[in-house]
């Protein structure tokens, strides 16, 4: 895969996860009137809640001033993902696809941002009863979560394979003095 490959599987990867979440939220608004009632879809431990986040992640919320705080770091996340896309090896399937999963969430939820100052949409909601729920989260939080943590992943991988601790995915068997491979 050449360099410019990576953009054949970055940009399909990218484009869904912004499209699956746009398309989600808009039927979360349609059909789940009014907003933070829940309706039970596998018994308490999965639910959907239509409720708007105006901070960040599990409800961070910096003032009033939230919405263009966050439109900010958003735009400075994606410019940086975009120098690591721009400097990933030819052919790094998991560090491309880490990279277009947290490139389309951060986009998903910046366009709500820009859209409306009701703060991002939020639907999905997952727990027991009450006191054990987890924050209510869309498509775009599901792909930033996964593709951060195999970002993560990745760049540590590559740390270690820096420091010698392990050899590159793509080195070749060591040939012997005896000329065995």
């Amino acid at each position: 895969m050449r360099r410019s490959s990576n953009g054949a599987l970055f940009w399909p990867v990218m484009l869904a996860v912004t499209a699956t979440d746009i398309v989600s939220k808009r039927l979360a608004v349609s059909w789940l009137v009014p907003h933070s009632l829940p309706r039970d879809v596998a018994g308490d431990w999965l639910r959907l809640t239509l409720v708007y986040n105006r901070g960040a992640a599990f409800g961070l919320n910096v003032g009033e001033y939230s919405r263009w705080i966050f439109m900010g770091l958003t735009l400075v996340a994606l410019v940086i993902l975009g120098r690591l896309f721009l400097s990933t090896r030819p052919g790094d399937v998991a560090r491309v696809l880490a990279l277009a999963l947290v490139c389309g969430g951060a986009v998903g939820n910046l366009l709500d941002r820009i859209r409306s100052q009701d703060g991002v949409i939020d639907f999905i909601d997952i727990g027991i009863n009450e006191i054990t729920r987890w924050p209510t989260f869309n498509v775009a939080d599901m792909a930033v979560s996964f593709g951060a943590f195999l970002l993560a992943w990745v760049l540590w991988e590559e740390d270690r394979e820096a420091a010698g601790e392990i050899a590159p995915v793509s080195a070749a068997p060591v040939a012997r003095e005896s000329g065995e491979v």
